[in-house]
């Protein structure tokens, strides 16, 4: 197969006619070899319309979702980012290569960070790394961080997670409310958050970041 052309035709065909216009996301895009975060069963899927599988259960978020939320969080250069649920640590990779200094990818799957690990060097993004924790607690001993997104849907957005940003921080994260979900886009300025609607979208909802079930007798 041909990856390289794939990948092209994801950006051309996927991203920008989902209005994602950011130079250096759009680059990065063009220049990160996706397949390398997808076990080998499913790198024939790496570029496809959809959240891609890489564990049972687990995925990356659909290309044109993954696009939409990075663009809509408005990253900066030298900025640092905190990836959440990450998988495989494609986001962090896509954030690394548009120019952001330090990026941190998490998830509570041991194996999946191995695999993110290696993923991440083998794509040349040289500053983002992967660590084994848990989403919904973020990652503390770094904080705090300029951007933070989720690599999936969740059903509540953890405080920890707005805590961790810094002032002038944004949070990206796809909200599910049963089969339906929409793209919110947090900021934190001068002690206060805010959120705005970005766009509509539905990706299976990350590990720790469900409902938890009430109690019933």
């Amino acid at each position: 197969m041909d990856f390289a052309r794939a990948r092209s035709f994801m950006v051309e065909s996927q991203i920008r006619p989902a209005d994602v216009t950011d130079p250096a996301l759009l680059r990065a895009l063009r220049e990160t070899p996706r397949e390398r975060f997808a076990p080998p069963a499913q790198q024939a899927l790496a570029y496809a319309d959809l959240d891609l599988e890489v564990a049972p259960g687990r995925f990356l978020l659909r290309p044109r979702d993954l696009a939409k939320l990075l663009q809509e969080l408005r990253p900066v250069r030298g900025e640092r980012g905190l990836e959440i649920a990450g998988a495989t640590g494609y986001g962090a990779a896509i954030m690394a290569r548009a120019g952001l200094a330090a990026v941190t990818s998490i998830d509570s799957d041991p194996a999946l960070n191995a695999a993110a690990a290696v993923a991440l060097k083998a794509s040349g993004a040289e500053t983002a790394r992967a660590m084994t924790a848990d989403p919904a607690q973020g990652l503390p001993e770094g904080a705090p961080y300029d951007v933070i997104w989720v690599n999936g849907g969740a059903e509540s957005v953890p405080e920890a997670l707005i805590d961790q940003l810094a002032d002038g921080g944004r949070l990206g994260v796809i909200v599910r409310s049963g089969p339906a979900g929409a793209a919110r886009i947090y900021a934190k300025r001068g002690g206060a958050t805010s959120y705005r609607t970005a766009f509509d979208a539905a990706p299976p909802v990350a590990p720790g970041l469900g409902l938890t079930p009430a109690f019933v007798f």
